[in-house]
C-alpha cells in the first residue's frame, strides 16, 4: 500500500490534518492503536482560540461547533474573596469558543468519514520506519497481518506515549521538562455552570476552576496533593471543597448533581527538540505538554498542524519547500510563548507546598496588578485568546 502522508494517531491532530490534507487533494492513510469508541470516550479540555476555529472551518467542520458551541468575551480571576472579570473582547478584539474536545473529535471523524478518507484503527505495533531517509513506510498489525504503508512523510499526531517520539535516538531529541507538586482533582456532572464564564480562583487552600462544557454540563476542578486517591473524594466532599475556595457569590451560584466522570490529572511542562526528524513530524503533544492553567494543549497542537499542512501544501502543490524545512522552527517559536504562559498561570493560580508566606504575598501583588493595569491585562489577554500563526 502506499500514500502521500501517513498520520500515526485520530485525535483532534490527526484528524484535523488529515482532513486539511484530503481536502486540498493529498492523499493520507490516519493509523491508531485504539478503536473509535475508546477515543471518543477520552474527556479532554474545550477553550478553543480563533485560529483552532478558523482550521476547523477551513476543513469543513465547524457546523455543530458554531451553532452548540459557546462563545466567550471574558473570564473572571477570583481572589480575596473578589471576583474580578478580565474582558478579553474588549482588550483584543477576540473571543475564545467553549466546545468540548469529544464533540470536536466526533466531528472531525463524522467528516472523515463522509469524506471517504482512510482510517485504520486498533492497529497494534505501529512502527514509523526508514524516515531518516527518502523512503519512509509504516507498518502495523492488524488481525494478526502485517501491513506495511509506503509514504512521503510520516506525522506523529500520537500524544506524549505514542510511538513517533519513542522511534527518534535520543541522541537526536533534547527535552525539557519541569514536573508540579499537584495535581488537578476533577469532575463532570450535568448540572448548569455558576456563570456564562469561566472562573480561576486562586485561595489558601488551593487553585479551584469552574469551567464548562455546555450550558448544561459543567466541569470544574480542585487543585488536590498528588498522594489523593479518587475514591476519598465523594461528591459531596468535592463540592463543599469547591465551595469553600470560590467568592460567596459563585458558591452560592453552584448547583450540584451527580458526576459521571471523576479523576486526577498530573500537572507538567513538557518540550521535545526539534520537531522534524528527516521525513517524521512530530505534532501535538507527542512534541510538547504543558499545565491545563492556561487552556493552551489543544490548542497548541492545532497551530502545529496549521504549520505542517503550509509546509505540506506547498511540497505538493506549489512545489516549495521553504514553509516545511522550517516547520520545527517556526512551531517551536509559539510552542515556548505558550510553555510561558501556561506556566506562568500555573504559577500565578497555585499554592506551592515550599513558597510560604511569602509566595502568597507575591501571588496578591500580581493579580491586584493584572487586574489594575491595563497594559498587563492586555497581555494576558493576548496570551488567552491565542498568540498569532
Amino acid at each position: 500500500m502506499r500514500t502521500q502522508v501517513v498520520i500515526i494517531g485520530s485525535g483532534p491532530s490527526g484528524l484535523l490534518l488529515g482532513q486539511l490534507l484530503g481536502n486540498a487533494g493529498i492523499d493520507n492513510i490516519i493509523l491508531d492503536r485504539v478503536g473509535k469508541a475508546y477515543i471518543l470516550g477520552r474527556v479532554r479540555a474545550g477553550v478553543l482560540e480563533e485560529g483552532t476555529v478558523g482550521l476547523l472551518e477551513q476543513a469543513g467542520a465547524a457546523a455543530r461547533m458554531r451553532e452548540e458551541g459557546l462563545l466567550h468575551d471574558g473570564f473572571s480571576l477570583a481572589f480575596n474573596e473578589r471576583d474580578h472579570r478580565i474582558d478579553l473582547h474588549a482588550l483584543t478584539k477576540k473571543r475564545v469558543m467553549v466546545y468540548g474536545q469529544t464533540e470536536l473529535t466526533r466531528d472531525l471523524m463524522d467528516q472523515r468519514e463522509a469524506a471517504g478518507y482512510q482510517t485504520v484503527y486498533e492497529a497494534e505495533d505501529v512502527t514509523p520506519c526508514a524516515f531518516d531517509g527518502e523512503r519512509p513506510f509504516v507498518t502495523y498489525r492488524k488481525e494478526g497481518v502485517l501491513h506495511r504503508i509506503d509514504c512521503d512523510f510520516i506525522a506523529g499526531c500520537d500524544g506524549y506515549h505514542g510511538i513517533s517520539r519513542k522511534s527518534v535516538p535520543e541522541r537526536s531529541v533534547a527535552t525539557f521538562e519541569r514536573t508540579y507538586p499537584f495535581g488537578w482533582l476533577g469532575i463532570l456532572a450535568d448540572v448548569p455552570p455558576v456563570g456564562h464564564e469561566l472562573v480561576y480562583a486562586n485561595h489558601p487552600r488551593g487553585f479551584a476552576l469552574c469551567s464548562m462544557r455546555s450550558a448544561t454540563r459543567s466541569r470544574y476542578y480542585i487543585q488536590c496533593s498528588l498522594e489523593e486517591k479518587v475514591q476519598n473524594w465523594s461528591d459531596d466532599r468535592f463540592y463543599d471543597e469547591l465551595r469553600r475556595r470560590l467568592p460567596a457569590a459563585h458558591a452560592e451560584a453552584l448547583i450540584v448533581g451527580p458526576s459521571f466522570e471523576k479523576s486526577i490529572a498530573p500537572l507538567r511542562s513538557f518540550v521535545a527538540e526539534p520537531m522534524r526528524f528527516g521525513t517524521l513530524f512530530l505534532v501535538g503533544d507527542a512534541a510538547h505538554i504543558v499545565p491545563p492553567t492556561g487552556a493552551k494543549g489543544l490548542n497548541l497542537a492545532a497551530s502545529d498542524v496549521h504549520y505542517l499542512f503550509e509546509g505540506l501544501r506547498d511540497h505538493y502543490l506549489d512545489r516549495s519547500e521553504l514553509a516545511l524545512a522550517h516547520y520545527s522552527d517556526r512551531a517551536l517559536k509559539r510552542v515556548w510563548k505558550s510553555v510561558r504562559f501556561s506556566w506562568s498561570m500555573t504559577m500565578l493560580m497555585h499554592r506551592f507546598p515550599e513558597g510560604g508566606e511569602f509566595g502568597q504575598k507575591i501571588q496578591e501583588a500580581e493579580l491586584d496588578y493584572l487586574t489594575h493595569s491595563t497594559a498587563a491585562a492586555t497581555s494576558l489577554a493576548e496570551n488567552y485568546v491565542g498568540l498569532p500563526y
